[in-house]
Formats: C-alpha cells, sequence, structure tokens
C-alpha cells in the first residue's frame, strides 16, 4: 500500500476563491487530490515523525506571509506554478524549527503554489496566457501547518493541525 505524508501550508479559503476557481476549470484532476497549498515539508524529511509532531506541538512561530511572482511554466512546459519571491526566510526558519534534530540544515525547498501538475494536466499555451491575465492573490498570509496523508494515490487527507502563533 502506498502511503504518503507531508507538512501543508494550506492556502486559506477565504483567500482561495480565484486559484481553486482557475484550478478547477484547466486541472479538475489534481484539484480533486488536493486544495491549493504550499508544501513546507515533504515526506521523505518527516522521519522520525514523532520528532516532527513533537517539533510541530511545541512550535512558537507567528503566520508566515509569502509574496507569489507571476506564473511561470515547469517540468518541460506542462506544470503551471506561482513562485513565492517574498517571505522566503520565514519560511526556510519555519522549516527548520519544524526539523529541528532531525536535519541540521534542511536542503532548501523553493516555495510554490502549483496551478497545474504535470503529472495529470498538460499546460497549452491558451492556458497559459488565461493564468497569466487570472486575478490571483500576490500575497497570502499562512496560520496553520496540516500534516495530511496520501493513501493509494487518492485523495489528500487532514490528519492534524498546528496552529502558528507566538505563543
Amino acid at each position: 500500500m502506498t502511503h504518503r505524508l507531508q507538512l501543508t501550508l494550506f492556502v486559506p479559503p477565504d483567500q482561495a476563491t480565484a486559484i481553486e476557481a482557475f484550478r478547477q476549470a484547466v486541472n479538475p484532476a489534481q484539484y480533486a487530490l488536493i486544495k491549493s497549498h504550499v508544501t513546507l515539508c515533504r515526506e521523505d524529511e518527516l522521519e522520525p515523525l514523532d520528532n516532527v509532531l513533537r517539533n510541530l506541538r511545541q512550535l512558537k512561530h507567528p503566520p508566515i506571509t509569502i509574496g507569489f511572482g507571476p506564473p511561470i511554466r515547469f517540468a518541460e512546459d506542462k506544470g503551471v506554478l506561482l513562485p513565492a519571491i517574498e517571505g522566503l526566510p520565514s519560511f526556510q526558519t519555519l522549516r527548520k524549527l519544524v526539523l529541528k534534530g532531525i536535519t541540521g540544515n534542511p536542503r532548501l525547498h523553493e516555495a510554490h503554489i502549483t496551478l497545474l501538475h504535470p503529472r495529470n494536466a498538460t499546460c497549452t499555451d491558451a492556458i497559459f496566457a488565461q493564468v497569466q491575465q487570472a486575478a490571483l492573490p500576490t500575497q497570502l498570509t499562512f496560520d496553520t501547518i496540516s500534516l495530511i496523508e496520501q493513501v493509494e494515490g487518492g485523495p489528500w487527507n487532514l490528519l492534524e493541525q498546528f496552529v502558528l502563533n507566538k505563543g
């Protein structure tokens, strides 16, 4: 059985309307699997999970604000993402705190929001022109880290949430 875990910063629902509408229209398969998000830590970083969960439960970090640049194509132009261009030091600090005691120097993870996932969609020039014209948010504030799980390639399920605050 294929089982995946990751830590995610879901786009707050009150700020996700435009992104979700676009994703639903052009990438319904990915839309059905997971809501728009920024991945904080991938599955290979979450071992041992008990240490990660302890770090999350003891975490004292304020919400983070990330600014996003214009959409770019990736994966041989099949995918589209919004790259993070502001707030990256806070994002990397948050990763280090979550992975404290697991790795002293977590790899540099490029924060982004995927609009079209190349695994189950293909961006055309017409679709890319649409996304370039879409009124997508350029700055988002994330106040919750979500531990999510995917089983056998199905939809991602929420297991636990951790609210960011200064404590």
